[in-house]
């Protein structure tokens, strides 16, 4: 399968973030425009006029690009609102990119937004259409609570050592959390605590998952050959994949739970646009989706920073701590700042970008050149996968 490079390389001039956390008293309408407002004015002589067309990512609080035209009052813009599982935020970033890459726009903006707090439904919220009835009845947590037995039968962990590995996870991405003031957890945890959180689904347990949150976030992004007009500090694209899985692994017999095929694909193809040969050693930070904390540890080895059955034992040795050799989700990952779906991919993005601008404070990650962000929607056997390469050379 062909995936290349675009002919002309994209840049990040601008983000804009709200803090995730429960907005009773804003609207969707409100956080968009609070995001927006942010991006925009970093960047002095910009003005949404300039922008020539906008994505905006949400899969349940808008039908229409004027899920986000109205609140920004937008006349005679194209406005294209897109929906793709989990990784929705990251949708919108990727067809924006596309379209300034294509040389149809000059500068672009990719949206997400997501409230789900006072929806009357705890959790993730979405309308299904009918179906031929052999969809998999299960719950989020109950789905992803397979990895972990999966796991260790296949490569020999004991239940003391997962269990170590998970609640590693689970403390690394607070600790991050509480440095980070947009983060909806912002206190550090300990491993008692983690272990002894009420059960959710077979072993994991409350701490052990994501939680429910509010929130938006923004981009705008122009062809590299223009970036250095807006900012002197731009963040490249350097290579991205997109993978939607055919859902097969979910009525297939021995289903492989230790991995994310689709992860591993979209990876592919954004480390060979990058040029990325060694991941574990070339990367220097990443964004992954930590829905759960199993999840992460699959996803070290789907992203080729560990060894295939060794991602456990690297966690536990710290490799992904904010001050090891490869920092994960060092602005607290979907555990620090829950996950409202249209949001969460630009929220990954917007951390690579203070990263890669040395702007991250005492979550700073030392030279970091390159970075990864990951984002999963669906569910074991049935799902979809965005991976991106940004880095602050062109």
């Amino acid at each position: 399968m062909a995936s290349r490079r675009t002919v002309n390389d994209v840049a990040i001039v601008a983000m804009g973030c709200t803090p995730f956390r429960d907005h009773w008293h804003a609207s969707a309408d409100d956080l968009l425009v609070d995001a927006v407002r942010e991006c925009v004015g970093s960047l002095p002589a910009v003005t949404l006029d300039d922008v020539d067309a906008f994505w905006v990512g949400t899969q349940g609080s808008g039908l229409s690009g004027q899920t986000l035209a109205r609140p920004l009052r937008l006349t005679g813009k194209p406005v294209t609102r897109v929906e793709n599982y989990c990784a929705t935020g990251s949708e919108a970033f990727r067809n924006a990119a596309y379209a300034v890459a294509s040389g149809a726009y000059d500068m672009v903006m990719a949206t997400g937004v997501e409230k789900l707090k006072d929806s009357s439904y705890s959790g993730l919220s979405a309308v299904y259409p009918p179906a031929d009835g052999t969809d998999v009845d299960w719950t989020a947590p109950g789905g992803f609570s397979l990895l972990v037995p999966a796991y260790q039968r296949a490569y020999g962990v004991d239940a003391r050592g997962m269990r170590d590995a998970l609640t590693r996870v689970a403390v690394k991405n607070h600790a991050n959390g509480a440095r980070n003031e947009r983060a909806q957890f912002r206190k550090a945890v300990t491993a008692e605590t983690v272990e002894n959180s009420p059960r959710v689904a077979g072993p994991l347990g409350v701490m052990d998952c994501s939680g429910v949150s509010d929130g938006a976030a923004a981009a705008i992004l122009v062809r590299a050959e223009d970036a250095h007009r807006y900012t002197d500090r731009p963040v490249y694209l350097r290579g991205m994949g997109f993978v939607a899985g055919s859902g097969a692994g979910l009525a297939t017999d021995g289903y492989d739970f230790t991995t994310f095929p689709e992860v591993v694909a979209a990876a592919r193809q954004a480390y060979e646009q990058a040029g990325v040969t060694d991941p574990a050693t070339q990367i220097s930070l990443a964004e992954v989706h930590d829905c759960f904390t199993p999840t992460e540890v699959v996803l070290m080895e789907d992203l080729g920073f560990s060894e295939r059955g060794k991602a456990w034992r690297d966690i536990l040795d710290g490799r992904y701590d904010l001050d090891g050799a490869l920092p994960v989700n060092t602005d607290g990952g979907l555990k620090s700042f829950g996950h409202p779906i249209g949001a969460t991919g630009l929220r990954m993005m917007f951390e690579c970008f203070t990263q890669l601008r040395g702007e991250a404070g005492s979550r700073q990650v030392p030279d970091a050149r390159l970075a990864v962000a990951q984002n999963l929607g669906g569910q074991p056997g049935s799902s979809v996968a965005f991976v991106a390469v940004l880095g602050n050379e062109r």
